[in-house]
C-alpha cells in the first residue's frame, strides 16, 4: 500500500511538472511537433510514444546517478538515513512556496536553436525522442523544486526508489501521450481538451502547494517539533 502511494505521488508530480508554466510551453511545442502529422496518425503515435520515451530515459538516468550516488557513499547514505526524515518537512514547505510562486529564482536551462529544433522535428521518432530528452533537462524553478525537492526525497526514503524518477518521467510525458494516442484513434478535436487543461494549471498548483505546505508543516511538527 505504502508503495502503491509513493508510486502515485511520483506520477502526481510528473503530471503537475507536465502542465506548469515551463514544461507545459515545452510540451505545447511537442504538440504542435505533433499536429503537423495530422495526416498519419501512425507516425503521430509513435513520435508520441519516442517523446515520452525521451523524457522518461532523461528523468529515470539523472534520478538513477543521483540516488545512487548518494546511497555509494556509506557516510551520505548514513546521515539521510538520521536526517532525511527530518528534512522532509521544510523541504516540501520550500517546494509549497515555489509552486506558489512565493520564491522565485532563474535557472539556467538547455536552449535548443531554431535550426536544430527544425532538424529534429523532420527526423520523426528519433527525433522526438531527442526532443523529450532535451526539453526534460531544461529545468525552470518549478520543475526543478518538485523533481529535486520532492522527487527524490521521495526515493531516498523508499528501498526501490530508484523507480520513482521513471513514474515521473511518464507523468511528464502524459499529456503529449493521450494527444497522440487521441489523434491516432482519429479524435482530431484533441487540442481544443489540451488548451482547456493547461488553463487548470493554476488552481491545481496552488492547490498542491497549500497541501505541501501543509504536508510540511505536519512533519516538522512530529520530527522536528515533536509536538505529536
Amino acid at each position: 500500500m505504502e508503495l502503491l502511494i509513493a508510486s502515485g505521488s511520483a506520477l502526481w508530480l510528473g503530471i503537475l511538472t507536465s502542465i506548469s508554466p515551463c514544461p507545459l510551453a515545452t510540451n505545447i511545442a511537442a504538440v504542435s511537433f505533433l499536429s503537423k502529422k495530422i495526416a498519419h496518425p501512425g507516425l503521430v503515435l509513435v513520435s508520441g510514444l519516442a517523446y515520452t520515451l525521451g523524457r522518461v530515459v532523461a528523468y529515470a538516468v539523472l534520478g538513477w546517478i543521483i540516488i545512487s550516488s548518494l546511497l555509494s557513499v556509506p557516510q551520505a547514505a548514513q546521515f539521510l538515513q538520521k536526517y532525511l526524515v527530518k528534512a522532509l518537512g521544510p523541504l516540501l514547505m520550500i517546494t509549497g512556496l515555489f509552486l506558489l510562486e512565493v520564491i522565485t529564482i532563474k535557472l539556467p536551462g538547455v536552449a535548443l536553436s531554431q535550426k536544430h529544433h527544425n532538424k529534429l522535428v523532420e527526423s520523426g521518432a528519433p527525433g522526438a525522442f531527442l526532443l523529450g530528452l532535451i526539453f526534460a533537462l531544461a529545468f525552470c524553478p518549478v520543475s526543478a523544486a518538485l523533481f529535486f525537492g520532492s522527487l527524490i526525497p521521495l526515493a531516498l526514503n523508499s528501498n526501490v526508489g530508484t523507480i520513482f524518477p521513471f513514474i515521473y518521467g511518464v507523468g511528464t510525458g502524459l499529456p503529449v501521450l493521450m494527444f497522440a494516442i487521441a489523434i491516432a484513434l482519429g479524435v482530431t478535436s484533441m487540442s481544443h481538451w489540451f488548451n482547456k487543461i493547461t488553463k487548470l494549471e493554476l488552481y491545481t498548483r496552488r492547490i498542491t502547494g497549500v497541501i505541501f505546505i501543509l504536508v510540511g508543516l505536519y512533519y516538522s511538527g512530529i520530527y522536528i517539533l515533536k509536538l505529536f
